[in-house]
């Protein structure tokens, strides 16, 4: 996309009323407000002092009960969370060999930090848009360090595996004797689709990293959960990448919020996706995963990008709503793709009027 055009879409976002996809629009003055009546309401009376006590350690507590973990550590970040918990796994093994997803966040958009900062060999547990398996982590090579899974893989459009494909994953794992980290930065997005305790979902891997800022609306942050002994060494981790801040309050009264008001409504965003991929199919567009597993899917429409963005801002100027997010190429020529979230901004609209926005957006 141009600048000029990429300015226009600005600017007639700004313009709008009102969005449906990610969380509805706060200034940075109303988030802090809602955050300071957080405090109150969750009774958060003292501050964290280098990630300890107060409104860290109740979140610390929460995630590990939640996922049926003996511990948890609060994380700025998931990139950091999840270079930590591999830097052990690994330091432990005596090997920087990681199977991993070549869709992987770490491997797409960190930068190649995770080689520069620790040196990690990746090993390809899937090639392309397709969940991990048993049989493909039996092929690799032995001598990993360590194998993470995306749950779900969101470059391939929020990708889940079976129920028993993980299992026997799982099970995998252990037999060949690699510790197996998640990836569940949407994790709380994916319990619908299993319908399983996340705590079951949780003890078929070694350790999960879990984020705050995506579906919870936290203002930042992640969590690592697993045994007493990993977390500790990902603790030292944490603080020598940085991560241990003087006060990490106000991002953990934030997930301690998200945990109360929005993981109890993931399934309401699931439902709500579902009923929108079959309003988009039903209007001519196509959608991946089909019928969505998360609250998150893609949507595929024939046309060139710009076009499809020209036709959006129009709505915008037009109906002072925005619709949807942006579009570009896909790897099927002559082919555009969005993606769609679905949070609490959706669930302000009817589905099927929303897949009438999209089409009149994306079809003309």
């Amino acid at each position: 996309m141009s600048d000029e055009l990429n300015e226009r879409v600005e600017a007639a976002s700004k313009a709008c009323d009102t969005t449906v996809f990610w969380h509805p629009r706060r200034t940075p003055a109303q988030a802090l407000h809602a955050l300071a009546d957080s405090a109150d309401e969750l009774g958060v009376d003292e501050w964290d002092v280098y990630a300890e006590k107060g409104a860290v350690a109740r979140v610390e507590k929460q995630v590990a009960e939640l996922l049926g973990k003996p511990a948890a550590a609060f994380f700025p970040s998931g990139i950091m969370a999840q270079q930590s918990v591999l830097r052990v796994w690994c330091d432990r093994s005596g090997s920087k060999r990681v199977a991993i997803p070549d869709l992987s966040h770490l491997l797409k958009h960190e930068d190649d930090g995770p080689r520069r900062l620790h040196g990690f060999e990746f090993d390809h547990l899937t090639t392309g848009p397709k969940t991990a398996t048993a049989e493909g982590l039996r092929k690799l090579s032995p001598g990993l360090g360590a194998a993470l899974i995306e749950l779900p893989l969101r470059d391939a459009g929020c990708l889940l595996p079976s129920w028993d494909d993980l299992t026997a994953l799982s099970e995998a794992a252990r037999e060949l004797g690699v510790p197996l980290h998640a990836d569940g930065a949407r994790i709380w997005e994916s319990q619908p689709y299993w319908d399983k305790p996340l705590s079951e979902i949780a003890a078929l891997v070694d350790t999960m990293y879990v984020s705050f800022y995506k579906g919870l609306e936290g203002l930042a942050g992640a969590a690592l959960a697993g045994p007493e002994d990993v977390i500790a060494e990902a603790r030292t981790w944490r603080r020598r990448m940085g991560g241990t801040l003087f006060r990490l309050t106000p991002y953990a009264v934030s997930a301690l919020a998200g945990l109360k008001e929005r993981l109890p409504r993931m399934g309401e965003y699931v439902a709500w996706a579902r009923e929108l991929a079959t309003a988009l199919t039903e209007r001519g567009l196509n959608v991946n995963p089909d019928p969505p597993h998360t609250n998150t899917f893609q949507v595929f429409a024939e046309g060139e990008p710009d076009g499809i963005v020209e036709r959006k801002i129009a709505f915008m100027e037009r109906e002072k709503i925005e619709p949807c997010g942006g579009w570009w190429a896909s790897q099927v020529p002559g082919t555009a793709m969005t993606e769609v979230a679905v949070h609490d901004a959706a669930l302000a609209h009817e589905p099927k009027q929303v897949a009438t926005w999209i089409a009149e957006v994306a079809l003309g």
